[in-house]
């Protein structure tokens, strides 16, 4: 069955004390989303049919943050005994299913879609029990080493602990992306036996049993370097984002945005950004915000979730938007604060104009017409609305009761 389905373990049960956290270190974020959120999107785009994720540690939070989403089952692990033992815990979940399983940690988000379409597709190929990518390191340190014989054909991996000084010098290691054959696989599985120091059952082990029962393990070189690293601390947890947001920039650039200085600028992978739209340094865009084209945004601006402008609009210094709405032709230049907002087209922000959109317990939100002229230094008190054409005066404050005397046609 060389096209038989995949499905995807996907280990997300652990506790990272490196990390020093009380949040699940799967659901620490990546450029504005939790990091399973990327290797799940990963499996659906490598057209893996179900995902099983194994959670542990406050696994109530993984739940209720992924509790939206379609198609996930979510098994318990509630005694971390090891990758072995996490796939154990799905055997009953993947009861009915026949066919090819996909092992990947949730702490990897920088794991392709193109990578896993790779191990599966060489997997059903070559018609093997188990299939591994793998990546080439010039540091290897920390990762277990792939061991193959004098023909390339793949012996096993030797966790670093165990390498012979011959075997540290092997630049290939095994960064856990496996395809098993679901039910030698589970067959596998329950010939572990825990003989290691934690007393732990390693899916490596699973590997090891069927080379020696002579089944057919394959071992690719797929895996780039930055796809290999998982997060363990903070500082990585960093890395992973820097590495993350230059694909982001990278994707936009190519689609035809001008980020004038990428090392200053940081985008949410959620944001949509349209052509010959320019973004100046030190802006900050965070959330589900929409931009159109031929904007022009920053420097040292900061768009919230919820924000979203049409075409040809100026958001510049100092400014923060927060789920607002900007029609086209909309200029918003200087030290201006708007949130909770609908602005029409070709309206003029002053600068040092605030919408006051929150009295203390309810936030209130505020419509501006088109074509209208704000006045340098005005407050907009929300609930409000602004007829189209009208000119506030500088220095206003604005509010539903006095807006007959602040403005004029």
């Amino acid at each position: 069955m060389p096209n038989k389905p995949t499905a995807a373990i996907i280990l997300a049960a652990g506790k990272s004390t490196r990390m020093v956290t009380n949040l699940p270190k799967v659901l620490h974020e990546v450029c504005g989303r939790p990091m399973l959120s990327y290797v799940l999107d990963a499996c659906r785009a490598a057209d893996i049919q179900r995902l099983i994720v194994v959670v542990g540690y406050q696994r109530e939070q993984v739940v209720e943050a992924f509790s939206k989403e379609a198609g996930l089952t979510f098994v318990a692990q509630t005694d971390q005994k090891g990758t072995g033992h996490a796939a154990m815990m799905c055997r009953e979940a993947l009861a009915d299913f026949e066919g090819n399983v996909v092992v990947i940690a949730g702490d990897m988000p920088l794991v392709r879609a193109e990578t896993l379409q790779l191990l599966i597709g060489t997997h059903r190929k070559q018609n093997s029990a188990v299939t591994l990518a793998t990546a080439v390191l010039e540091d290897a340190t920390g990762y277990g080493r792939i061991v193959r014989d004098e023909y390339g054909n793949l012996q096993g991996i030797v966790e670093e602990s165990d390498c012979t000084p011959e075997q540290k010098q092997i630049k290939e290691i095994n960064p856990s992306y496996y395809c098993f054959d679901k039910a030698l696989f589970f067959d596998a599985l329950n010939q572990i036996e825990p003989n290691n120091v934690k007393g732990e059952y390693y899916i490596t082990d699973a590997l090891h049993i069927l080379v020696q029962r002579g089944h057919r393990a394959i071992a690719i070189t797929a895996v780039k370097a930055e796809e290999a690293m998982g997060v363990n601390s903070r500082a990585q947890l960093a890395e992973v984002g820097r590495i993350m947001q230059n694909r982001i920039q990278a994707q936009l650039m190519q689609n035809g945005v001008t980020i004038v200085d990428p090392a200053n600028t940081w985008i949410d992978i959620r944001a949509q950004i349209g052509q010959d739209t320019v973004i100046y340094p030190f802006s900050y865009i965070h959330g589900r915000v929409k931009i159109g084209s031929r904007c022009v945004i920053g420097p040292f601006a900061y768009l919230r979730d919820g924000t979203a402008m049409e075409d040809d609009v100026v958001v510049a210094v100092f400014t923060e938007l927060k789920n607002s709405k900007l029609g086209t032709g909309t200029r918003v230049r200087h030290l201006s604060y708007i949130g909770d907002a609908h602005i029409g087209e070709r309206v003029n922000v002053g600068a040092g104009t605030i919408f006051a959109n929150f009295d203390g317990r309810q936030i209130h939100e505020a419509v501006v017409g088109s074509d209208t002229y704000i006045g340098n230094g005005s407050i907009l008190v929300a609930p409000l609305e602004v007829p189209q054409g009208l000119q506030i005066n500088h220095g206003s404050v604005v509010r539903e009761s006095n807006l007959g005397e602040v403005t004029k046609q």
